[in-house]
């Protein structure tokens, strides 16, 4: 098989170096030869490769660099430190373009030239034997299309050291039976003439050059230049030497290659060498080699030759290569943007970026140095201006009517040297009428009028060099100039690449040099820090420097991808957040965790155990980063101690290894161990990453029970250990007896090709142990929830056969406990207090216990984890970044300005710095860590919002239209949520006793407590006195139980259905006359969204009609209906614990009349009602009562600034002023948010706000406005897959072929979940994606647009291209044959593409094969 140039290169790199780095054009521009090779680290080349590279190079390691001439001559000053080192430096010729080879003839390294395939390989097989011996050796080749044969590295590797250039040739020979000298004479014996070519010309020139008589020299060793080997190959008539040296370069006056002639020039003169012309070639080519021989002998032909010729076409640019790294660049400069436009916010006009892409000669990447010296010119400028200035006050030499421009200049001399930001607009109108002399000198200066805020912007390539780099100028210079330094290096990068560890840190050089700002900033960790960093930098007289994070592997990488190395970086330390004041030594800590270096500058400035108190978690995360060594010699002492303990039993011992993402894997592990022990086995349970290797290949009995997560990957506790078991080759367990047992689904990945995923875990691990000969135990036992009593049918069989082996089979399993379930931890919650108050006080863990988590969600609270840090917190050592979710009880959805500013200084102050519209019509916090929620909580309560029954097994959130049109309706059924939600709310006292009693110290006001102790609503504050005067809790409605599942209420008023009224357990459906009065509403019954994947006993279902009833009867037939539940509800089975279930098991009618009798009436037929979509209008809208109401898109609910998207900042602004002047905002079930009652005197001011804060951007297309998202990564634990991010990046990638079929104004509810569950509803919008694993969808069709029918499977476990080559065919269809208003959901099913699902137990039914 025949091989490129590139790889021809590879193939001898690979065989000798042990250590490979490359550098390419930009980071999503490979180099060619890197497709080749598994280099050891990569670098740009505008990152000043070879500063770095340089510093890792040992003496003993073989080591390869591929570089590009410009990263080569940028690295020239440490060529010098690489002389006794064991490198071969390899550079592809651009285009041919050897003025580079000719210019590094003084870098003191010998150089060798090769330009074919072959010769590539060959002469880079010479240069590794060379540099063997402690050379260091640069290797130039000019690129070609030509193609050779691969050398066998077993026959490369062999080869040993040799001393001389000509030793390493003779090797090659005998390799390759290919001779190779420094100079190559092919041509006449008898010539004259010889043409000496540096350049890939000879092989053009050769044939015409011959047909003359002239021959032609290649130089093979162009350093050291060695006179007498060139002689040795010249024939011996040759009396004319033609230098011919290849380059780009137009015109010149010398030839670089032509002073090598002259170092031994009486050697040649005694050769008898006559003549020696030089020349330069540009392009040469078949069509004019011949013409350009004929010239070139011509000339040398004269009497008196003219030297320094050029001859050749213009090289022509590779366009695809310019293309590609011009893209790379404006992919670079827009994710740079996010930075950027904050500068442009902060700054405006006012800002002067030094370093420009459009200042001429600069390069915004790599020369602070220009960026500094453009400042330092324009501070003499502005200093001439000044003293002009002055002098023209004091000699008035101006106009006649100058008294205005005088008083003007005086001023603004003043403030110009004051340092003062200055506008001059008026002084230079006044100048140019003016007229004189003077008016015009000042005039020559005055762009230097205005004072800027000056800023350099470049990468991280400055943090390598500090010493010697326009930092440190910037730094010693003390002026008012601002750095802002962007390191794109990801951290997953740097933990694998030793190079970039090598990089310096710029914050803590700067903060130990003094008397500058400095500022550590991530704008996909918090804006807000960021632009507070800016504001601080600009106002700081003096220099500053801003170390902005904006980590990509790739210029194409998008925004999700960035975000998500980011938390990485800054959760870990790597990157750490803070701010530094000089003048007062203040150092704000603004994330929680720093690294070692940081940690000890502030102990140096005392400033640690500050932070500390101030922090509990930065506290717990520093405790943690000490403590590693303390807990590894603890563990290692209490395993001793342990394995002490067993040795006193007499069993045999077993240990037991589980991987478990979901719980059942550790539950049957634990089951195992508890069984193993009453049968008297020495048994130790524990997670498969807690067993080292060591310690495994000394046990004696080892079984794993490891569940399935992700497309057949280990779960989390169990990845480290596979993946150490994998990499061990010499790992003995010929000694150990394992067995493996895995739970999975068969059907889970029912697509033929992936199949292989079902239980891959333990196939993969049981087939691993057999390959190190580890003796089985008991054969691999499979678990299948597809089986009747799911994975217990394979257990229960596999476990039999444990015993046998183990010889304790005839033996009982003892007295095994009950496994506690929720009905168990809510009796003995009482009434929902659990252990809470302990487990919020336990600061040494984020975390509170599964019990208390399960208590917490009637409080409105889920403990979550950030899933995105949670590898590398457990790589460090850490526990999981732990943090809650609080999620507010807001019936009706409508929220006051306060509370809507309350809630964002939460977001702020408590939590991760969004909040979050739900799909429930009201707000979530995220990342409440554990010593913030209480306070957080209580805040919400200081402006009359809770969170009690927002989570939990009781009546949630009732959400209503939002209805901005009709001012009257919307008040009646807010009024009946509110009536619904206070009727049906729990009576527990527990939540006021946990979270509200008494004063705390971080409350923001004495007066909070009084808010919520003097509301007549709400939580209740006193217990209920029974008889014997006894003061207790009591539930009339829910019981110690509570109930068995959640319970959901919806009011919707047709035509709207923004609510999807369908979709929960109670939907009521208002019925208005002709006045515009609630009489009642019809009443559904039976709603629920959440399944689990190929469970076919779970599905979602619609709402059933029960019938009509009175308005003031609503609150009292939601509480029957809940009591129906209550009672007949599935309490053993959580999976089939819905209303919807109950309603299907009992039977409707039944049901319904279960209903009927305790509510002592009859519902009423149902009345006609008539809906039209389940989608949100945005845009302005005016009531009855004259009131003003805008719609506002929120992207699937998540407030939050951005740099394109200040909404979060807008909002609050907009909050501050309806405080004062009115309104209100209600939030929808469709995630957005309505600004609600604005009068028309305020309609401007309101426009303005929105205008500037880009929240009156309506313009997206119509599938964007109709979609919608649950949270899913990075905080849901149930998450399988991405959601609220990953949506609009996939509905970008749809929208263009939207436009192209003429759909972009058509409306199609399209929303995505990452987990079955269902919180956004996928199941009735007519193109759903609910996540089955990390980056894999089920793909749904066919729902009503209406939200009154369900969708139908599509197709499986498929990947976003499928899914785009799927939907856009199917949306071209629609666009090409859809009926008249024809919605399509309805089009996929009249087509034939999808059946319908008619009834919610018939969701499975009528699924397409190809699914």
């Amino acid at each position: 098989m025949t091989a490129s140039q590139s790889e021809a290169v590879a193939n001898a790199i690979s065989a000798f170096a042990s250590k490979i780095y490359i550098s390419q054009p930009a980071k999503s521009v490979n180099s060619k030869i890197s497709a080749f090779l598994e280099p050891t680290a990569t670098f740009q080349d505008s990152n000043d490769p070879l500063l770095v590279i340089s510093d890792l190079i040992s003496e003993s390691d073989v080591t390869a660099i591929s570089l590009s001439p410009q990263a080569l001559i940028q690295g020239l000053p440490y060529l010098s430190s690489l002389k006794e080192r064991p490198v071969v430096i390899h550079v592809e010729l651009q285009d041919g373009n050897f003025s580079i080879v000719s210019a590094l003839k003084d870098s003191g390294l010998p150089i060798v030239l090769s330009y074919t395939a072959q010769d590539s390989q060959d002469v880079a097989i010479a240069a590794y034997a060379l540099a063997k011996s402690g050379k260091a050796i640069l290797h130039f080749y000019s690129p070609s299309d030509d193609k050779t044969k691969l050398i066998a590295a077993s026959r490369i590797s062999s080869i040993g050291a040799v001393d001389t250039l000509e030793e390493a040739f003779k090797v090659v020979k005998a390799l390759t039976w290919t001779s190779y000298s420094k100079f190559e004479y092919s041509g006449p014996s008898k010539a004259e003439t010889a043409f000496v070519v540096l350049g890939g010309a000879g092989a053009y020139l050769a044939k015409p050059a011959n047909a003359q008589g002239a021959g032609i020299i290649k130089v093979r060793s162009y350093q050291p230049f060695d006179t007498d080997s060139l002689i040795s190959v010249l024939p011996k008539n040759v009396k004319k030497l033609l230098v011919l040296e290849q380059s780009h370069e137009l015109s010149s006056n010398f030839q670089s290659f032509m002073l090598d002639f002259f170092r031994d020039f009486n050697k040649l003169i005694d050769f008898g060498i006559e003549i020696i012309v030089s020349s330069k070639l540009l392009k040469v080519s078949h069509e004019n080699s011949k013409s350009i021989v004929e010239t070139l002998l011509t000339n040398a032909n004269l009497a008196k030759p003219v030297q320094n010729l050029t001859l050749g076409a213009n090289f022509e640019s590779d366009f695809e290569e310019l293309k590609t790294l011009q893209q790379a660049k404006q992919s670079a400069v827009k994710l740079e943007d996010a930075y950027m436009k904050i500068l442009n916010q902060v700054y405006g006009s006012n800002l002067n970026i030094l370093n420009s892409e459009d200042s001429e000669g600069s390069d915004a990447s790599t020369t602070p140095e220009f960026g500094y010296g453009k400042f330092l010119y324009a501070q003499d400028k502005r200093s001439q201006l000044e003293e002009l200035v002055h002098n023209a006050i004091s000699s008035t030499s101006f106009g006649v009517d100058s008294v205005e421009l005088v008083e003007l200049l005086t001023k603004w001399l003043v403030s110009s040297k004051s340092g003062s930001a200055t506008q001059a607009d008026s002084i230079i109108e006044l100048l140019k009428k003016d007229g004189s002399e003077t008016a015009a000198k000042l005039l020559e200066l005055q762009e230097y009028f205005d004072v800027k805020s000056s800023w350099i912007v470049g990468s991280d390539s400055w943090s390598y060099d500090l010493g010697s780099s326009g930092v440190h100028n910037v730094l010693a210079s003390g002026k008012n100039v601002n750095m802002l330094i962007i390191d794109s290096t990801p951290f997953s990068d740097v933990k694998a690449n030793k190079a970039a560890s090598r990089k310096k840190d710029v914050g803590l050089y700067a903060m130990n040099f003094g008397g500058c700002y400095v500022a550590s900033v991530a704008v996909y960790s918090s804006y807000t820090q960021v632009l507070q960093a800016f504001i601080e930098a600009g106002k700081y007289d003096g220099p500053s420097i801003v170390l902005a994070y904006l980590p990509y592997k790739s210029e194409a990488d998008d925004s999700l991808e960035v975000l998500k190395e980011t938390k990485v970086a800054v959760d870990s330390g790597y990157w750490p957040l803070y701010r530094y004041q000089p003048t007062t030594s203040d150092f704000a800590l603004d994330s929680t965790v720093i690294r070692r270096e940081l940690e000890q500058f502030l102990e140096r400035e005392n400033k640690l155990t500050m932070l500390s108190a101030k922090n509990p978690e930065f506290s717990r995360n520093l405790k943690f980063s000490h403590a590693d060594d303390v807990k590894s010699k603890q563990q290692n002492v209490a395993r001793d101690a342990y394995s002490k303990l067993l040795e006193s039993l007499t069993g045999a011992p077993l240990t037991i290894a589980f991987a478990s993402d979901g719980g059942n894997a550790e539950s049957l592990a634990k089951k195992l161990g508890r069984r193993g022990a009453s049968r008297g086995l020495k048994t130790t349970v524990l997670p498969m990453d807690d067993l080292t290797l060591e310690d495994f290949a000394v046990e004696e009995n080892v079984v794993f029970i490891t569940s399935t997560s992700g497309q057949g990957e280990f779960p989390q506790n169990g990845k480290a250990f596979w993946d150490a078991l994998k990499s061990a080759a010499d790992l003995d367990l010929t000694t150990v007896k394992v067995s493996t047992f895995g739970l999975g689904d068969s059907l889970y990945w029912p697509r033929k090709e992936d199949k292989h995923y079902y239980n891959k875990p333990a196939k993969d691990l049981s087939a691993r142990l057999s390959f190190l000969q580890a003796q089985e135990l008991a054969p691999l036992g499979l678990g299948d929830d597809q089986d009747a009593d799911g994975y217990s049918t394979g257990y229960d069989a596999w476990e039999a056969l444990i015993w046998e082996a183990l010889g304790v089979s005839g033996q009982g399993n003892g007295d095994e406990p009950p496994p506690i379930t929720n009905e168990d931890m809510k009796i003995a919650s009482n009434f929902l207090r659990g252990t809470i108050v302990q487990g919020l006080q336990d600061q040494s863990t984020g975390a509170i216990s599964a019990s208390d988590q399960q208590m917490t969600k009637f409080h409105g609270i889920y403990m979550q984890d950030d899933r995105d840090i949670r590898d590398e917190r457990k790589a460090s050592g850490l526990e999981p970044a732990y943090a809650f979710m609080a999620r507010v009880r807001l019936p009706g959805g409508a929220a006051t300005p306060k509370q809507w500013l309350k809630i964002d200084e939460l977001a702020d102050v408590r939590g991760n710095g969004t909040l979050k519209i739900t799909t429930r019509a009201t707000f979530q916090l995220h990342g409440l860590v554990k010593h913030n929620l209480k306070a957080a909580i209580r805040g919400m309560n200081s402006v009359l919002m809770d969170t009690l029954g927002a989570c939990g097994d009781v009546n949630r959130n009732v959400m209503v239209s939002a209805l901005p049109g009709n001012a009257k309706v919307h008040a009646q059924i807010a009024k009946s949520s509110y009536v619904i939600s206070e009727h049906l709310l729990p009576q527990t006292t527990a939540y006021h006793e946990i979270w509200l009693e008494g004063a705390d110290e971080n409350d923001s006001s004495p007066k909070d407590s009084r808010v919520w102790e003097n509301r007549p609503d709400g939580p209740k504050k006193t217990k209920t006195l029974v008889s014997g005067n006894a003061l207790v809790d009591y539930e009339p409605f829910y019981g110690p139980t509570y109930l068995p599942r959640k319970f959901k209420v919806v009011i919707t008023v047709p035509p709207y259905n923004d609510v999807d009224v369908y979709a929960h357990d109670v939907g009521l459906v208002a019925i208005v006359d002709e006045n515009d009065i609630v009489t009642g509403y019809n009443v559904l019954a039976g709603g629920g969204m959440g399944t689990t994947h190929n469970n076919k006993k779970t599905y979602p279902r619609t709402g059933s009609m029960l019938g009509y009833a009175p308005i003031d009867q609503v609150h009292i037939v939601c509480e029957k209906i809940m009591l129906v539940q209550r009672d007949n509800g599935d309490r053993k089975n959580r999976k089939h614990a819905r209303l919807k279930y109950t309603i299907d098991d009992m039977g409707q009618d039944v049901f319904k009349s279960k209903v009927e009798e305790l509510w002592g009436q009859k519902f009423a037929e149902a009345k006609p009602f008539e809906i039209k979509s389940n989608i949100d209008y945005f845009g302005w809208v005016k009531d009855e009562l004259n009131f003003n109401h805008f719609t506002c898109f929120i992207e699937n609910g998540r407030v939050e600034d951005t740099a394109d998207l200040p909404q979060k900042t807008g909002l609050r602004e907009l909050a501050k002023y309806m405080d004062v002047n009115g309104g209100e905002f209600r939030l929808t079930g469709n995630q957005h948010l309505v600004i609600s009652n604005i009068t028309d005197e305020d309609i401007t001011a309101v426009k303005e706000i929105l205008y500037k804060y880009k929240l009156d951007n309506t313009n997206f297309s119509a599938l964007r406005l109709s979609s919608g998202a649950c949270v899913a990564f990075p905080t849901c634990g149930l998450a399988m897959a991405e959601s609220e991010r990953y949506l609009p990046v996939l509905i970008s990638k749809i929208e263009n072929a939207l436009e192209e079929y003429g759909l972009r104004h058509d409306s199609v509810v399209m929303r995505m979940t990452g987990c079955p569950n269902g919180c956004a509803r996928p199941w009735l919008a007519e193109v759903a994606l609910v996540g089955k694993a990390y980056g894999a969808y089920n793909l749904l069709l066919g729902g009503g647009y209406h939200g009154q029918r369900l969708n139908k499977l599509f197709r499986s476990s498929i990947k976003e291209d499928e899914i785009l080559a799927i939907l856009k065919p199917l949306f071209k269809r629609w666009s090409l044959e859809r009926h008249e208003g024809e919605h399509f959901g309805d089009f996929l099913i009249r087509a034939g593409v999808i059946n319908p699902t008619t009834e919610g137990k018939y969701f499975h039914d009528d699924v397409p094969v190809e699914a």
